[in-house]
């Protein structure tokens, strides 16, 4: 009977009451103790066990919460021999009390999840699979899935051996790709088991059931969010009474315990598992878009303080710490946003601007800026600034046209106002479009005037914009008089101004001393700017100082750092998809090979550079093209007219990711790898497709141009991956680049 006890069956199955003569009575009959008339059962039990020594184990105490906690401080104060262990999914709460919380099983670690030696969850969902199906083996091709299946599963005991019972009919991969109907899927338990045990939504129903209504509402209202959260934010959404629920549901282990992000705030997380329950259950009261327009209240709110933090030198690195620590939030109300609250898209789009430019992910929010911008009112003020980081995007991205239009656009709209901001960035916008087409006097033009707006209605941004772009005008047409005195000007104005802008002072001097032949101080300048690029996380200044310490590099000699520099500044320049900084990038490494006897290899690389700059409609500026001159044409002298053009034929074949990827090449560290032994299998039809996928092609382009159709295309693909390994399309750009394919 005791036996019995000890495993829970008794006290697991009692209602849920808070009765504590129930529970006193389940504990006397499992120790054997008999009821004596005209004496409480309480005072029996406490004289039996004053009398010996004794573990008492009472397992699942959640439902009766109330009468185990009462029955344990009355045996702890009676019988001073007696311990206690109670297993329960909240603590008692009484006197003597020592906590200790059990977590999930260890998982693999995150960023090598093939590596899942030492997961207890791995080990766990290995052991239970061969028990399901004999033939199961954790080697290198299922380790992976099973090292994701398992995170998903938050690491839950329950939830993995209910996987792993699916592993025979499924198969890991098919199993992990269905985990978004965990509770249609984790089912059939063992029978003989508690019914809450029998499958993963009755275990969690379980412990749902326990909250009381407004427990089970605040839950609910929590599922919404993606990621980590803050107190405020919970009570922003779920209402102001939530604080207290949210350190109960921490209790209960329905919330994670709260974590510093990397903003140093704490925040409250939910396991995937339960935030799956809590979003069907709040879809089922009706309440999900109530709870969604909440969160993206909230979201704007947030986004709106930070940005105003991102405004001054001093906040700028705690409010962009801020938005990184809610990021997948972010992302999650955006996409709310865009279908059912434009406005919110707005202002959520306007607020993240100055973050999505240090964190290099403009380009990838070009086309959410251009549909903010066109649901807005034109001339409203959230159109004027959604329209600036607009027009920025596309000029940074080589679209120069687009650039210019979008700034025009943006000028006639606020032109009949008087002085702005919004027109100084107009004007100082379009003359750094002007500038990069070769338009230099018609760009100088355009930033004189936006200076004097600028100046008019005390706008020291807008002013530092305009003297960095007055002083790469006067660079390129030869005034280094003129660039040297503007930029110290704009050296001069620090407040009221982001971080950034003084970053961006000191990259547009280390170009003037470049232009003027300081090396030594533009090394400097350009060291400690970039160094304060990194400490600020600015991707932007990251990826444009990068190239430009390869050519300081090269000057002093240093190949190894140039090298090392160049792949940073590809990688960034790959990641954040800024066309121009991937052309800057080939340009040094044409110096780079060249420098170092590379002679076909550096003149592959600048026409790749040029033919892209032709592509996007993109000048070779005057002074770049004249100090590229004199090495271009020792380089075709080595080669000879015919290699010479065979290796500019090949470079001008080379689409932006194929002439990123033969950079990084070229760039990485002993001679370029050689070709693996599959690849001498291909055949010329396989080759001429891996050459056409390097050269940047769809699927559908290829299939156009060999008139074959799309299912034959990937028909070949597949074969060619088969053959090679080489799976994803940057994968058949190396393989096509180091094969000579292209």
């Amino acid at each position: 009977m005791a036996g019995r006890f000890a495993d829970g069956a008794w006290l697991a199955e009692l209602a849920p009451v808070q009765d504590p003569a129930l529970v006193e009575a389940v504990v006397a009959a499992a120790l054997g103790v008999r009821e004596q008339p005209g004496v409480p059962l309480a005072e029996v039990l406490a004289r039996a066990l004053s009398r010996r020594q004794l573990l008492l184990v009472l397992d699942n105490c959640e439902h009766v919460i109330g009468a185990a906690a009462e029955l344990c401080a009355g045996l702890l104060a009676a019988c001073d021999d007696v311990r206690v262990l109670a297993t329960s999914r909240e603590p008692l709460r009484i006197a003597g009390e020592a906590r200790y919380r059990l977590g999930p099983l260890s998982l693999p670690d995150g960023d090598a999840p093939a590596d899942a030696s030492g997961s207890e969850a791995v080990a766990l969902f290995a052991d239970r699979a061969r028990q399901a199906d004999p033939g199961f083996v954790l080697d290198e091709a299922t380790r992976p899935a099973v090292a994701r299946l398992v995170a998903r599963l938050d690491g839950m005991p329950l939830a993995i051996e209910l996987a792993a019972a699916r592993v025979e009919a499924l198969g890991v991969g098919q199993l992990a790709d269905r985990l978004d109907d965990r509770f249609g899927l984790l089912t059939a338990g063992d029978r003989l088991a508690a019914g809450r045990h029998r499958s993963l939504a009755a275990a969690v129903e379980w412990s749902y059931r326990l909250l009381d209504e407004q427990e089970r509402a605040v839950f609910r209202a929590l599922s919404v969010f993606p990621g980590p959260f803050t107190l405020e934010a919970a009570e922003a959404v779920a209402g102001p009474g939530a604080g207290l629920v949210v350190l109960h549901l921490v209790d209960c282990s329905l919330l994670v315990l709260p974590r510093a992000g990397p903003d140093g705030r704490s925040r409250y997380g939910m396991l995937e598992t339960l935030r799956a329950y809590g979003a069907g259950q709040l879809a089922g009261a009706g309440e999900d878009v109530r709870v969604a327009a909440a969160l993206a209240g909230w979201a704007v709110a947030m986004a709106e303080q930070a940005s105003a933090g991102l405004q001054a030198v001093e906040g700028e690195v705690p409010a962009a710490r801020w938005l990184d620590a809610e990021d997948a939030t972010i992302r999650q109300v955006l996409d709310w946003a865009a279908e059912h609250d434009p406005a919110a898209t707005l202002r959520l789009a306007v607020a993240l601007g100055w973050w999505w430019f240090l964190r290099g992910r403009l380009a990838g929010n070009c086309q959410l800026l251009r549909e903010a911008a066109g649901r807005a009112v034109p001339g409203s003020d959230g159109w004027c600034s959604a329209m600036f980081w607009l027009g920025y995007t596309v000029q940074w991205t080589g679209d120069l046209a687009g650039s210019l239009t979008l700034f025009t656009e943006l000028r006639d709209a606020v032109a009949d106002r008087g002085p702005s901001r919004a027109l100084a960035d107009a004007l100082g916008g379009r003359s750094g479009a002007l500038s990069m087409m070769g338009r230099f006097a018609e760009a100088a033009g355009e930033a004189r005037r936006s200076l004097a707006v600028a100046r008019q209605v005390g706008y020291p941004l807008g002013e530092v914009l305009v003297l960095g772009g007055l002083s790469a005008i006067a660079v390129q047409v030869g005034d280094l008089d003129s660039a040297v005195r503007v930029c110290r000007e704009a050296a001069q104005i620090t407040a009221g101004v982001p971080g950034a802008a003084a970053r961006f002072v000191g990259y547009n001097l280390t170009f003037v001393l470049i232009a003027a032949g300081d090396m030594a101080a533009a090394d400097r300048v350009c060291a400690e700017t970039l160094a304060r690029a990194r400490d600020a996380g600015d991707q932007w200044h990251e990826q444009n100082l990068l190239p430009v310490m390869v050519t300081l590099d090269l000057e002093a000699g240093r190949i190894q750092d140039a090298a090392v520099h160049l792949r940073e500044s590809l990688q960034l320049a790959m990641r954040t998809g800024v066309t121009d900084s991937v052309c800057d990038n080939l340009d040094g490494c044409g110096y780079l090979c060249a420098a170092t006897g590379r002679f076909a290899e550096a003149l592959t690389a600048w026409a790749a550079m040029l033919a892209l700059r032709r592509r996007d409609k993109v000048p070779d500026l005057p002074l770049w093209a004249r100090r590229r001159d004199k090495p271009l044409r020792r380089v075709r002298r080595a080669l000879g007219p015919a290699r010479a053009r065979a290796a500019e034929e090949r470079g001008a074949a080379m689409s932006v990711a194929a002439a990123a990827e033969y950079a990084l090449m070229l760039a990485e560290p002993g001679p370029p790898q050689p070709a693996t032994p599959g690849q001498g299998r291909l055949s010329a039809r396989e080759g001429q497709l891996v050459a056409l996928v390097a050269q940047g092609r769809s699927d559908a382009q290829i299939a156009a141009e060999l008139y074959i159709s799309i299912r034959t295309v990937r028909s070949h693909l597949d074969r060619i991956g088969d053959k090679t390994g080489c799976r994803r399309r940057v994968d058949l750009t190396r393989l096509a680049l180091t094969a000579g394919l292209v």
